[in-house]
C-alpha cells in the first residue's frame, strides 16, 4: 500500500503537546515521517495506516484536533 500524507490543526500549547503527538506517532507502526509544528499547530504524518487510526492516535494523547485532511499528492 502506498504512503498517504494527512495534515492534522491541533491544539497545543507547549513543548510537552507536541513531544507526546510525536511520541505516539513514533511508535506507530507503518509511519514513515511525521512533522509536529507548535508554531503552526499543524501535524503532517506520512503512512500507510488509514486516517481514522491517526486522528485516533492524536486525539487519544488528549490533544484537540480543530480539524484534519487527506493530502493529495
Amino acid at each position: 500500500m502506498a504512503d498517504s500524507t494527512y495534515k492534522f490543526n491541533v491544539k497545543m500549547t507547549c513543548g510537552g503537546c507536541s513531544g507526546a503527538i510525536e511520541r505516539v506517532l513514533k511508535k506507530t507502526e507503518g509511519v514513515s515521517s511525521y512533522d509536529v509544528s507548535l508554531d503552526t499547530q499543524q501535524v503532517i504524518v506520512k503512512t500507510t495506516v488509514p486516517y481514522d487510526d491517526i486522528l485516533a492516535k492524536i486525539k487519544k494523547t488528549g490533544k484537540e484536533v480543530i480539524s484534519g485532511e487527506v493530502v493529495v499528492a
